[in-house]
């Protein structure tokens, strides 16, 4: 029996740490433009009771997302022990492609897959190169359409690579800036006969987009005198937790019976949310 494994797997988180108490310092303002006067070591401490983030790290001034994802592609093609020009395809998930420091605007074509291969050195033109945006588990649904493209025959062998920097686009007036940041990590994974339960046994997605879709967008900064021409990431992170609670059990559970296993097996379970 065939099967999607992980063969290799590598990351790359920036060096510039930045904690909470850097955070001390800023004037933070609500949705209504209007400042929170809850002193900002206050918001902060609760900010770390609620989400247990001490720190987050940021890239360096000259790195890029697609710089990030080159470190951490670099580090799973070698630990996989193949040769690049293997590799059927390059699937790279991101959300706002390539921003370079102090700029807001986004710069995502080619597609940073492309920029990833050229990087590689990879020369093959059957190599496909391309990106997905699909919010936080843009990386697992890169996996789901490698699961699929193996099952059609397509490919036999794909990387993998899901990274971002978010410090570049969030508003420092907005509190929920304290819960991004960035890094990037990649995986290299082949369709292998597979004599045990290694490799993957089935997937569940869903995409809920009514009033969800609005739940994490772009957004005027919520310092009242700011340019309305610049815009920033913005969540409703009320929202994202309720929608999580009520919907991501049920696709665990799909996906449960899908593989035809029991809960009580699961050793371990690891949750990324998306609407």
């Amino acid at each position: 029996m065939q099967r999607t494994v992980i063969i290799g797997s590598g990351c790359y988180i920036p060096d510039e740490i930045k904690t909470n108490r850097d955070f001390t310092t800023h004037d933070f303002y609500g949705e209504d433009h209007q400042r929170i006067l809850t002193p900002p070591e206050i918001v902060t401490q609760k900010f770390q009771e609620i989400t247990g983030i001490q720190e987050r790290r940021y890239a360096k001034q000259d790195q890029t997302s697609s710089d990030l994802a080159y470190r951490a592609a670099k580090i799973a093609i070698a630990d996989s022990g193949i040769d690049p020009e293997t590799l059927d395809q390059i699937i790279f998930a991101h959300n706002y492609g390539d921003v370079t420091k102090h700029h807001i605007q986004t710069d995502a074509v080619p597609s940073l897959a492309s920029r990833l291969k050229q990087r590689l050195g990879i020369y093959n033109p059957s190599c496909i190169a391309y990106d997905v945006l699909f919010g936080c588990p843009g990386w697992l649904q890169g996996v789901i359409h490698s699961d699929a493209f193996f099952k059609a025959g397509i490919a036999k062998r794909i990387l993998v690579v899901g990274s971002e920097t978010l410090s570049r686009v969030i508003d420092p007036y907005d509190r929920d800036s304290m819960i991004f940041s960035d890094g990037a990590g990649a995986t290299v994974l082949e369709y292998k006969d597979s004599e045990t339960e290694t490799g993957i046994l089935a997937c569940s997605a869903q995409s809920h987009c009514v009033d969800e879709a609005n739940y994490i967008n772009f957004g005027k900064s919520y310092f009242p005198d700011s340019d309305p021409r610049v815009r920033y990431i913005k969540m409703k992170g009320r929202k994202v937790y309720e929608y999580a609670i009520k919907n991501v059990p049920a696709a665990m559970k799909d996906c449960l019976d899908k593989a035809g296993v029991d809960i009580a097996d699961v050793k371990k379970g690891f949750y990324t949310s998306s609407q």
